[in-house]
């Protein structure tokens, strides 16, 4: 698959990031990864994201990095295309992404490069030394640190062939029009902001009318069933499963910081596909949220 082809693949459909499966002493469990790919992939996704950061990228070591997209690519192969996460600073996330590249994953999320700050000529030439040590297409996420202009995405986008995604983890909605103003079809656009479903409307409407969902972990066919009803301009649907779930489901992720890839784990974890504890510097829901989380999604009565 190239970058173009896998551009037109994430044009449509809905996106999702695997939890990534640890033990009870916090290594990476295989076996539990590969069934949760097993289950997953059937519901209808259009691309899996392997090791993104509700997979926890951050935490895991090169080798463990390893294990995971390999496992991924070869447990989906013919499925679902596998996109693996990349990140941290410059020469650290090129060798994840050619290390990618050399699994089979047919792209690769560009995570922000965590703590330090950076001008644009900065992010652009990180971007563009990325992109550059692949031949396999890159999403590049705006988020925390990274927050590309529509001036440098412009300068990106000439020098970069396989930059095909632009993912706006921000929510800024003046940044998010000037983007597809100025860029228009030359990106594959993702909605990739925290339980992306409460802005779905929202972005579509923005004409960006795919997104990644995080409770797809736990509940696929209603994550299906919303994306849906979102295509649809269903309102009738995407308003009673707002109130009903994913504002309820705020209300717990909203508790603690972290708790955005905690929840995901809980709510695995509730439906039977335990994926174990997240790893520090997050924190497990208490016994309490977890009540609550539980009451939440037996009265959908859907998996």
């Amino acid at each position: 698959m190239n970058p173009q082809e896998l551009k037109q693949v994430m044009s449509s459909g809905l996106l999702s990031f695997p939890i990534t499966d640890f033990d009870a002493e916090g290594n990476f469990r295989k076996s539990t990864y590969i069934e949760r790919l097993e289950w997953l992939a059937p519901y209808g996704a259009t691309a899996l994201f392997a090791a993104g950061g509700t997979g926890e990228f951050f935490s895991l070591t090169h080798d463990e990095y390893s294990q995971v997209i390999k496992t991924a690519v070869d447990t989906c192969a013919g499925k679902v295309p596998i996109l693996a996460g990349v990140g941290g600073p410059t020469r650290a996330a090129i060798a994840f992404a050619q290390e990618a590249e050399r699994l089979g994953a047919k792209g690769v999320l560009l995570l922000p490069h965590y703590l330090t700050e950076a001008s644009q000529d900065g992010l652009v030439a990180h971007v563009e030394e990325v992109c550059k040590s692949v031949n396999i297409g890159v999403v590049v996420y705006n988020r925390a640190q990274c927050r590309l202009t529509a001036d440098s995405l412009e300068k990106l986008a000439d020098r970069c062939p396989n930059l095909i995604g632009f993912k706006d983890g921000i929510g800024d909605i003046e940044l998010m029009v000037s983007i597809w103003r100025r860029l228009g079809d030359r990106f594959s656009y993702l909605g990739g902001l925290p339980t992306a479903e409460v802005y779905a409307a929202a972005y579509k409407a923005l004409g960006v009318p795919v997104y990644s969902s995080a409770v797809f972990n736990f509940m696929p066919q209603l994550a299906m069933d919303f994306y849906h009803a979102i295509a649809k301009d269903d309102h009738a649907t995407t308003n009673r499963l707002l109130d009903e779930f994913f504002l309820p489901y705020l209300a717990i992720r909203n508790r603690k910081a972290g708790y955005a890839v905690s929840i995901v784990k809980a709510g695995a974890r509730l439906v039977g596909h335990d994926g174990g504890p997240v790893r520090a510097p997050l924190t497990d829901l208490t016994e309490e949220e977890h009540a609550m989380l539980d009451q939440l999604i037996k009265k959908q009565n859907v998996r």
